[in-house]
This record gives C-alpha cells, sequence and structure tokens, in this order.
C-alpha cells in the first residue's frame, strides 16, 4: 500500500492510495480538483474516491475527478444527499476493498452526524477526517460532545501502531493548546521537538501514530488526574473533561 499525501487549499490534506499487487487507485477526500489531479495523472487512473464526510473541503474535487476517470465515490449512507456524486453508500462496520487492500467502515459521529473513518486492517493505516487530528479532534458541529467522545475512543481501541491520516495540518494550534492544559507531559516535550523540525523543513506532521496520540493528544486522555486537576474537573466524568476542552479549544 502506497499513500501519498496531498496538500490542498490552505491547510487541507488529500490522500492517494494505490494498492500495487492490483494497480487500483484511490483517493481520500479530493479537496480540490487540480492539486489532486496532478499527483492522479502518474497512475493515469483513479477508480475509487473515497469520502469521510460532506463539508465542501473535503469533496469539491468529486465531479470533476469522476467525470475525468470514470470513478466511483464512496460514502457513508447517512450522506447520501450531501456527498456530491455519490454511487456507494457504506454502511456501519461493513468491510470494503480496494483492489487486494482491505478496509472496515468506522462511524465516528461529532463533527458531522455521518462522518465515517476508514480502517485499512492489514496495513494498520486509518483516515481520520475531521474526527482525529495529530494532538487535537474536530469541532463537535451537527453531533453532540458525547458522540465525538465516543468516536475518539473507537480509533483509541485500535492498534496502537495505527498510522493516521488526518483532514488538516492543525498541528501546531493543536500543541499550543495541549502544551497550556497538559504541561508537565513529559512525552508532549519530545513530540513538539519533532513537531518542529518537520515544520521548520515544510513537511507534513503527518502521519502520526495512534499509541503516541495517545500519551500526547489531550481529548485522548480525558481520564488523567493531572488534566482534571488543570481543569478544576477533579471529580468530574470523562465526557464532561472532553466537552470542557473542546469548548476551551473552540475559543483558544
Amino acid at each position: 500500500m502506497k499513500v501519498e499525501i496531498i496538500p490542498c487549499l490552505s491547510d487541507n490534506f488529500s490522500y492517494l492510495i494505490h494498492d500495487k499487487v492490483s494497480d487500483k487507485v484511490a483517493i481520500v477526500d479530493p479537496a480540490e480538483f487540480k492539486a489532486c489531479d496532478d499527483v492522479i495523472k502518474k497512475y493515469k487512473k483513479l477508480d475509487f474516491i473515497l469520502n469521510t464526510h460532506h463539508h465542501a473541503d473535503h469533496v469539491d474535487g468529486n465531479l470533476e475527478l469522476k467525470k475525468k476517470y470514470n470513478s466511483k465515490i464512496l460514502g457513508f449512507e447517512l450522506d447520501k444527499d450531501q456527498i456530491p456524486g455519490i454511487d456507494i453508500l457504506l454502511k456501519e462496520n461493513q468491510k470494503y476493498k480496494i483492489g487486494k487492500l482491505e478496509f472496515e467502515i468506522i462511524f465516528v459521529p461529532g463533527h458531522t452526524k455521518g462522518h465515517i473513518a476508514f480502517f485499512f486492517l492489514k496495513e494498520k493505516v486509518i483516515f481520520t477526517g475531521d474526527a482525529l487530528f495529530s494532538l487535537g479532534c474536530g469541532r463537535v458541529f451537527e453531533g453532540t460532545h458525547e458522540e465525538m467522545f465516543n468516536s475518539l475512543n473507537k480509533i483509541k481501541k485500535l492498534p496502537s501502531d495505527t498510522k493516521i491520516y488526518c483532514g488538516h495540518e492543525y498541528t501546531k494550534s493543536n500543541l499550543n493548546f495541549c502544551l497550556a492544559y497538559d504541561s508537565k507531559n513529559t512525552f508532549l516535550k519530545k513530540k513538539e521537538i519533532d513537531i518542529q523540525k518537520k515544520l521548520s523543513s515544510n513537511q507534513p506532521t503527518i502521519p502520526t501514530i495512534l499509541g503516541q496520540e495517545i500519551k500526547t493528544n489531550i481529548f485522548l486522555r480525558c481520564d488523567d488526574p493531572e488534566i482534571k486537576h488543570a481543569l478544576g474537573l477533579k471529580d468530574s466524568s470523562e465526557v464532561e473533561v472532553f466537552s470542557k476542552l473542546r469548548d476551551l479549544k473552540d475559543s483558544f
């Protein structure tokens, strides 16, 4: 499995997936036609378009790419009226294949009602869209804070060496937020050095590794006593801690 990172717009990431065995090609969340097409041209084909959710900055390339390459567009069944050009409606926990690459649909509502992630089981690779970011998570627009918390916990249960490819380069601002409320975290301080190196050499901070995120991403650490203390929520539930963190991040 080859994954190519495609920077789009101001801070979006689209991803090209190539199954070298079958020569099948797919793209995840094509934010804009030209940036994506410039990469797809090398392969001279595009078999599938995978959409994590319906927001414009994840689907704007759909129709032009479908028209040019006669691609099939896959999205979640709840987004059937919102994803442009959708052909194949996916269900929660469904398995699907791109050539020899099998992935599972993980339903992760919160950011939107129909948000999904694509988890490639054998390769341990997940495309999380705007659900989970490096050191952060998406804003809660259409769902509830509890839904988003539960969605992140689904991802958290995957193998710790899973590679995470998310929808945006938000890592620096997410890092600053994590440091503000989790300042004693030595893993976070180590990750800060790595992030600064990548950004200073114009490299993406993605992919990140789930095991690292569990140690450093404040939204995956709502049970941590230090974080609860920093928020003045010593006796609160994990969902209450998550809700407080998400509200604080919205205005950070």
